[in-house]
């Protein structure tokens, strides 16, 4: 089942089916969501909203969340206990030697991870994001389409990187900072800020 039935959430489903085109591994059960999901859009993609987010400790499935913003990923895995989360890879992704990958972690099509690198749970690399080698990323981290993540980087938990955002070779982004779209990250970022422009520089505390 997918936590989250908007757009976010609609793409995770299009990684559970190009997964099983390729080799059935998933039976999708449909999406939980608190709101109200627009039931034309589910239909089409013959899906259901089985109920609120409260279910999630109920129904004996694995999960992921489909949902964009790190901090109600957090809230939701917090929610959901010690319950199993998928890890859901598309198959026009690629992943090289020596990746680890916790539970929740969603990766899209054309997204790349080189080698060396670990990905925190509930952690989501876009579609066209491109992690390179010996990077950590924490736990919540979002990775909007198109960043670039050079080499021997860390972010921490909770980072947002924005579109095609750019991170250079060994920095440091802190816990729960937000990087803005386009962005050049030339120094380490401290916890808590959100920083934009090129290069990158902090604008305000989050």
């Amino acid at each position: 089942m997918i936590v989250g039935a908007g757009g976010h959430g609609r793409e995770v489903l299009d990684i559970v089916e190009a997964v099983n085109a390729v080799r059935p591994a998933w039976r999708f059960l449909g999406f939980l969501d608190d709101g109200t999901p627009d039931a034309d859009r589910l239909a089409r993609r013959g899906a259901v909203h089985l109920g609120d987010t409260a279910m999630l400790r109920d129904l004996d499935a694995d999960y992921v969340v489909g949902i964009g913003d790190g901090d109600t990923r957090r809230r939701v895995a917090e929610a959901a206990g010690d319950r199993a989360a998928a890890v859901l890879v598309h198959p026009l992704a690629s992943c090289g030697a020596d990746v680890e990958l916790a539970p929740g972690v969603m990766v899209a099509a054309g997204a790349r991870i080189t080698t060396n690198v670990r990905i925190g749970r509930h952690t989501h690399v876009n579609c066209n994001a491109l992690v390179s080698h010996d990077c950590r990323l924490g736990e919540f981290v979002t990775l909007s389409p198109g960043v670039l993540v050079n080499g021997t980087v860390t972010l921490d938990d909770g980072v947002l990187l924005g579109t095609g955002a750019i991170v250079t070779p060994g920095r440091t982004v802190g816990r729960g900072t937000w990087v803005g779209a386009g962005a050049v990250v030339v120094d380490d970022l401290p916890a808590g800020v959100v920083a934009t422009g090129v290069p990158a520089r902090v604008r305000r505390e989050r």
